[in-house]
């Protein structure tokens, strides 16, 4: 109850954007089961991860890069369904790892909001990059990951350079969104303690002026303000 208090004391633009944020916490759009039976060619390839039709394709010239009705290639299909040996073929075909699909959406990103660490790690050492703005909110994988409390994968886009201190449109970092849409709990406080290793910045602050130990302190997040505070931050 007492969160629910300090949340209804907040500005309304943030209350609003953080109901946006929750109901599209996962926006990505996985074909669904009338797509992927529909599909034909190369994508019919990466969704059932048939490695020697993918070969044969690709090799008579079809089309690396080619998308569905909703903007997605084989890269995003194959990430989708955790094709992980397909994603290798088809960036030796070429591909283009850092294509968006309709909703702004990368492999990486995809990949992070899933869960999906060793999809993740394919991608990256494919060459794919950490570092894209994504998604409507001008975010980027890291922001979606901490949002979501997916640590191990918020560890490897550090590692692969991933910007710590992207502000997104709705003027939030990845420190910011792990606490005010995270849930306090054991994962969360992981992404917070990589992002403070890392050396993400306790500085910036949400539109309303609020920095991320205020915000901890705000949301009841005990070992999260300690987390905070045993990094320096007063």
């Amino acid at each position: 109850m007492a969160n629910t208090t300090h949340w209804m004391a907040w500005p309304m633009a943030a209350c609003m954007a953080m109901a946006t944020l929750t109901s599209t916490a996962q926006a990505q759009v996985a074909p669904s089961a009338v797509e992927a039976a529909r599909y034909t060619g190369l994508l019919a390839a990466a969704q059932q991860g048939d490695l020697a039709k993918a070969k044969k394709l690709l090799a008579a010239g079809a089309n690396v890069n080619a998308r569905d009705s909703y903007g997605r290639t084989a890269v995003h299909i194959a990430t989708h369904a955790r094709q992980r040996e397909l994603l290798r073929v088809l960036a030796q075909a070429g591909a283009d790892l850092a294509l968006l699909e309709n909703d702004r959406y990368d492999a990486v990103t995809i990949a992070s909001v899933a869960d999906d660490e060793d999809t993740l790690r394919v991608l990256l050492g494919l060459g794919a990059t950490a570092k894209l703005t994504t998604s409507r909110y001008d975010g980027t994988a890291l922001i979606a990951a901490a949002h979501l409390g997916r640590d191990g994968v918020v560890r490897q886009l550090i590692a692969a350079g991933a910007p710590l201190d992207h502000v997104n449109n709705l003027h939030w970092t990845a420190l910011i969104e792990a606490i005010v849409l995270g849930n306090g709990g054991p994962r969360h406080q992981e992404v917070v303690r990589a992002l403070l290793a890392a050396g993400a910045s306790t500085r910036l602050t949400d539109r309303e002026g609020n920095t991320p130990l205020a915000l901890a302190k705000a949301r009841g997040y005990a070992a999260i303000v300690s987390l905070l505070e045993k990094a320096g931050v007063r």
